[in-house]
């Protein structure tokens, strides 16, 4: 993965703005993005983004001791969810 940042004239300090990545994806990483643009209707780079802040929190509620549950729209019950 290679990254760069946009920087200010003169002084090398990091200005906001977007970060350009270059990422190789593995087989079913592609294919869930595709799956979640076509859900969407996002951009590949907007569906990127957003999984990446949704992943960040779910890690940050574990990090901190919490636990994560899903529940089908056809069940009442609730499904742990665990990252590996």
């Amino acid at each position: 993965m290679s990254m760069s940042h946009a920087t200010a004239p003169d002084h090398g300090v990091p200005r906001p703005g977007p970060t350009r990545i270059t990422v190789n994806l593995a087989p079913k990483a592609a294919t869930a993005l595709d799956q979640a643009v076509k859900l969407t209707g996002d951009s590949k780079t907007d569906t990127i983004n957003r999984a990446l802040q949704v992943y960040a929190y779910l890690e940050k509620v574990i990090q901190d001791g919490g636990t994560l549950f899903t529940r089908s729209a056809d069940s009442n019950e609730l499904e742990r969810l665990y990252f590996v």
